[in-house]
C-alpha cells in the first residue's frame, strides 16, 4: 500500500484557473460548488486535498517518461459537510509529487 506525501505540490493555479471556474469543457467548478468549494475558499479545498485525500492509499496506474502517476480514490467531504466521491491523479516525478487533477468518481474503473 502507498501513500503520497501530505506535502505534495498543489499549485494555486490548479485550483483557482481550473477546478474551481467554469469552463466550457471537463468542468469541475459545478461539481465541487456542491460541497461548497469556490474561489473564495480555494484554501479550504486545497487543505482538504491534503487532509482528506493524501491520507488514503495511493494507486500506480500509468509510468510514463514524465514520472509514476497515481491515483487516490476516496470522500471529499465540503464545507457544507456534503460528500463527494472523487478521484484524485498525482504525479510523482523527479522525488517530487504534484496535484494534477480531480475528477468525479462514478464508480467505474479507472
Amino acid at each position: 500500500m502507498v501513500f503520497l506525501p501530505q506535502d505534495a505540490i498543489i499549485a494555486e493555479t490548479k485550483l483557482t484557473q481550473y477546478l474551481l471556474v467554469p469552463l466550457p469543457k471537463d468542468d469541475k467548478s459545478n461539481f465541487l460548488a456542491q460541497a461548497g468549494y469556490g474561489l473564495d475558499n480555494w484554501q479550504q479545498l486545497e487543505q482538504d486535498l491534503r487532509t482528506q485525500i493524501l491520507t488514503q492509499p495511493a494507486e500506480l496506474i500509468e509510468t510514463t517518461r514524465y514520472g509514476e502517476k497515481y491515483a487516490i480514490r476516496a470522500c471529499l467531504r465540503g464545507i457544507n459537510r456534503v460528500e463527494l466521491n472523487v478521484i484524485t491523479i498525482w504525479m510523482i516525478a523527479n522525488g517530487t509529487t504534484k496535484f494534477v487533477t480531480l475528477v468525479p468518481d462514478k464508480g467505474a474503473n479507472l
